[in-house]
Parts: structure tokens; C-alpha cells; sequence
């Protein structure tokens, strides 16, 4: 069965009304738009053949039909007409972000907040180094009174210190040694890789300093999963109530109880290596509690080696090109805001003329 314009067509104005509507679209409905110069029975026809393909579906016995997973899948590819923010639309999100993010602490919180009033739907946020830290250099420096201080500098850039008791029986010549074989075992390892064995392996060599090892790899894996840790907020799951998909209560508890950070916290995954915007549609979700719902995701930059990623969570049923639209602005005026300063380039000294 051939999936023509006209199927096309008549797909992309039932999803259209239905955003708008919440209710099943019937095909006298759709014949008495202006656009549509087709009769009511070719639409029917239509309708019956987009419901035997899957993008669409009858979820009572009357005529009206409702968009499918598939359907939407379809929609968000291929048919919704791009939006267009209106400029009271681009201010409101500049005027919000410019009063309510002057300060970078509860940054997620705060993003999400606002990414929830602006679409009115449940938002996450999320703050997550763009690459996994790891130690580049171990020193270990003779403090005296019993006493030294291991210093790290991360791949970041960042320096991380911690002063350390030192043993009775570990003098300078063991802190050489010891710093020798961190530098050689333990650099470039990401927290994971701290197993058993590599402890085993840095013992055996650290001679007269070997019970120092566990103090330095706890620190060193505690700084490193510090380093690496993501930042994510979830805010406005109330607003899910007022979508009728959502007015039956014991639904509505269901999916307001999934949504929370452990549930959540598989969206970001979904975003790495992409660009853009991303779109997931009912099934195509990774977490079981959000199959019946829709997410949209884009990324924005932070800046200090952070990216950070937007998104919201609703029914299959929302309005895909108004969302996309809002939260890929969002993405570029956050981008933007966080975006350091450029050094304004100092003028070149004039050359000296020849004789």
C-alpha cells in the first residue's frame, strides 16, 4: 500500500488537530478545512488505509481516528511545518533567562524551571563533564611533621590537593618511589578502571609506602567521580494533569511517580554523539515508564569543559514543532549566555619603514 502525498497530507492534518483538540479526528471534519479539496469518502478511504499501515489508530467504534506512535514518528520526520517563535515569545524566554539565571548555583534547577514554564510540560536538565576527567600527574611532596601532600593535576586542567599523614617508617626515598609508580600505573585511568587487581599491583610495588595505596586510589577515585558527575534537575511534573491523556487519576499517579531521576537519568545517554534536537516517540523510549509518553532533547553548551542538555516529557500527543522550536532557542540563548567573552585582539605594533 503506497504512502502518497494525499495520505500524507490527510496524516499531518489529523495529527494537527488532534494536538489542538484532544479528540479523535473524523473525516468530515478534515474535508471542511479550505485546504483540503478532496471529498469526504477519498478521505475515509484514506483514513482507513493510514489505520491498516499503523499511523493511525481507532480507539473507539466511532469514525474518529487518533495518530499512532508511528504516526507521530512520521509527523515529527517528514510533515510538521516548522514554527517560528514570535518575538513576544523570544522575549519572554530572554527577559526570563536574563532575571532568573545571574547566578550559576542551582543552574539546573533553574533551567529546568524555566524550560517548564515555556512549554508547559514536565522539563530536565542536565550538567555533565563533556569527557571523562582523569589524572594526568601524581606529586607527592614532603610536608615535614610527619606529613605530605599528594598533588594531582587532572585533565581539566584543575589541581586537587590532600594533605596526608605520613607513616613512621616512610621517608623521602619511598615518596620517590611511590610517585614513580603512581605515575606509571594510574595516570590516564578513568574510576572505573580502579579494580582490585590494579590496587593489588600498586602495593606490591610501592615498597615501605605500600600502605599509603589505599589512601591515595579512595581520594583519587572520590576526586574523579566528583569530576565526572551530572548535574540534573527535573521540575513541573504537575503540568502533565491538564492533558486529558493524563485525567485518569490512577494514570496520572503512574506516570507522575516514573518521573522522577532514576528514571530519567537514561535520556542522556541517548543524546551523546548527536546534534540538534532529538525526538524520541512512545516506544522508542529506552526506560519502560516512559513508553507512552514523547521526550524531545536538545544540547546547549556551558563552557569549563560542562555540557549541558534540556527536555521535555509528555503525551505522544503534543505540539512536536512548537516544543522543538522553543527548546532549540533556549539551547542558543543558554549557548550564548555562557559562551566566554572573546580577548579582544591587541593591535599590531607598526612596522618600522625602511630607510
Amino acid at each position: 500500500m503506497e504512502l502518497t502525498e494525499r495520505k500524507k497530507k490527510v496524516l499531518r492534518t489529523i495529527v494537527d488537530l488532534y494536538i489542538r483538540t484532544a479528540e479523535p479526528v473524523g473525516s468530515k471534519v478534515i474535508a471542511e478545512l479550505p485546504d483540503m479539496n478532496f471529498s469526504s469518502a477519498t478521505i475515509r478511504n484514506d483514513m482507513a488505509d493510514l489505520t491498516a499501515m499503523g499511523y493511525l489508530e481507532q480507539p473507539h467504534t466511532s469514525a474518529g481516528r487518533i495518530p499512532s506512535a508511528a504516526g507521530y514518528r512520521l509527523y515529527v520526520d517528514e510533515l510538521m511545518a516548522s514554527y517560528r517563535l514570535s518575538l513576544d515569545e523570544a522575549n519572554t524566554i530572554n527577559t526570563a533567562i536574563e532575571e532568573k539565571m545571574q547566578r550559576v548555583d542551582k543552574l539546573m534547577e533553574k533551567v529546568a524551571k524555566l524550560v517548564s514554564q515555556a512549554t508547559d510540560l514536565p522539563a530536565i536538565s542536565v550538567a555533565s563533564r563533556a569527557g571523562s576527567a582523569v589524572v594526568k600527574r601524581f606529586d607527592l611532596i614532603l610536608a615535614g611533621s610527619g606529613s605530605f601532600i599528594l598533588v594531582m593535576m587532572l585533565s581539566n586542567d584543575q589541581v586537587v590537593n590532600k594533605l596526608i599523614k605520613l607513616p613512621l617508617d616512610v621517608g623521602e626515598n619511598d615518596l620517590k618511589l611511590l610517585s614513580a609508580v603512581l605515575n606509571a600505573t594510574m595516570v590516564q585511568l578513568p574510576a572505573e578502571e580502579f579494580t582490585p587487581g590494579l590496587m593489588e599491583r600498586l602495593i606490591n610495588s610501592a615498597g615501605a609506602a605500600s600502605s599509603l595505596v589505599p589512601i591515595i586510589v579512595d581520594f583519587t577515585a572520590e576526586t574523579l567521580r566528583s569530576q565526572n558527575s551530572t548535574n540534573m534537575a527535573v521540575a513541573g511534573q504537575a503540568r502533565l494533569l491538564q492533558h486529558p491523556e493524563y485525567h485518569d487519576v490512577q494514570k496520572a499517579q503512574r506516570m507522575l511517580t516514573s518521573l522522577d531521576e532514576d528514571t530519567l537519568s537514561t535520556l542522556p545517554a541517548v543524546m551523546q554523539g548527536s546534534n540538534g534536537t532529538k525526538v524520541l516517540v512512545g516506544p522508542e523510549n529506552v526506560a519502560e515508564e516512559l513508553k507512552d509518553t514523547s521526550v524531545v532533547m536538545t544540547k546547549f553548551d556551558i563552557g569549563d569543559g560542562l555540557q549541558g542538555m534540556i527536555g521535555v516529557v509528555g503525551p505522544t500527543r503534543m505540539d512536536y514543532a512548537k516544543v522543538t522550536a522553543r527548546l532549540s532557542y533556549f539551547a542558543e540563548s543558554l549557548s550564548k549566555m555562557f559562551a566566554k567573552p572573546e580577548q579582544p585582539q591587541l593591535p599590531e605594533a607598526p612596522k618600522d619603514e625602511e630607510a
